[in-house]
């Protein structure tokens, strides 16, 4: 029997569905340490992702065996820490397939994991949480569920707010699910606005790791007058045309809407900087004087060659000049 009969919990114990966080009256007689509201969330429970770490729950969520020792109680403490960060990949991973699939009502049960297993052992306001809440928020959407997707999104917003080391990567799906979500409410314009942040945000990180790359791999060719050039941005001429294109389209848009994050508009300016380096078009490695986002913040403009220096310390792109923006 799968019931639980209320007079076998402990007093002051409350279960809760796995799926929902209601009241549980069922529980899994395989692992018997999950719980259900009812046979609806049990089953697609089952399906998404509990039939795959079922017995992976056990070590879990019972308590730990007594050791002999303060060594072997810490290697216990180490071990089910790893069962847990490898779940939480897990977890994410089968959630993250189950949405490329277009099977958004399979993904949240396995998105849920993803994010509980974030919670312990990442706390509940580390940036960590954020691409649970993503992953929940694009499920939500995909049902149709506006509000709850935007619930989880508020929650990733005030998340990454917080945080002083969240990755690009992380502002940009953030953006691209703000821009799914506008969409969704048919205010295009807002959804303009950060999807063009998304697509930014990911030349931006692409360009940043390659030149990167380019460096600590160090290849760099001689041309006949024996001087050091490195002309490799990864593109073809046709994608290389295309990312100026569309960067530069982006910085019109930002233009438009400065106010909202100025900080946005020199992401984009520092993008194309490093594009036309790799490029090899040294006379438009510079930002323009005229550009709305940076009008705005004088600060910001009075210091962008640092912001450079900052990001490449060994690179010709640090030392030079910036007056303005050759189109």
């Amino acid at each position: 029997m799968n019931v639980i009969y209320p007079l076998a919990v402990p007093k002051g114990r409350r279960l809760c569905c796995e799926v929902c966080e209601a009241p549980a009256e069922r529980m899994c007689t395989a692992c018997t340490v999950t719980y259900y509201c009812g046979p609806v969330h049990q089953k697609a429970d089952w399906g998404s992702i509990h039939a795959k770490i079922c017995q992976l729950l056990i070590p879990l969520r019972t308590s730990m065996p007594f050791f002999n020792s303060e060594e072997e109680r810490q290697h216990g403490l180490q071990q089910l820490q790893r069962r847990q960060e490898h779940l939480i990949e897990f977890c994410y991973t089968v959630a993250q397939k189950y949405l490329f699939e277009g099977r958004h009502e399979d993904a949240v049960p396995a998105a849920l994991h993803s994010l509980r297993f974030r919670m312990n052992v990442h706390g509940l306001s580390s940036v960590e949480l954020v691409p649970a809440y993503l992953l929940l928020a694009e499920a939500s959407l995909g049902l149709g569920r506006i509000v709850q997707a935007e619930e989880y999104l508020s929650q990733a917003q005030w998340t990454v707010l917080k945080s002083t080391d969240c990755s690009n990567a992380t502002h940009s799906l953030l953006h691209r699910n703000l821009g799914l979500l506008y969409i969704a409410k048919k205010n295009l314009e807002e959804a303009r606005y950060h999807l063009a942040n998304d697509v930014s945000e990911i030349w931006y990180t692409y360009l940043s790791s390659h030149y990167q790359a380019l460096l600590h791999a160090r290849t760099q060719q001689t041309d006949l007058l024996g001087k050091q050039f490195m002309n490799d941005t990864g593109l073809d001429e046709a994608q290389e045309a295309e990312a100026i294109r569309i960067l530069t389209s982006i910085l019109i848009i930002q233009e438009s809407t400065s106010t909202q994050a100025p900080q946005k508009g020199i992401l984009i300016l520092k993008t194309l900087g490093i594009l036309y380096y790799l490029m090899l078009e040294f006379s438009k490695v510079s930002f323009p004087q005229k550009s709305s986002c940076l009008s705005g913040d004088s600060k910001a403009s009075r210091h962008l060659p640092q912001l450079c220096f900052a990001h490449y310390p060994n690179s010709r792109l640090s030392l030079l000049n910036i007056p303005s923006l050759v189109m």
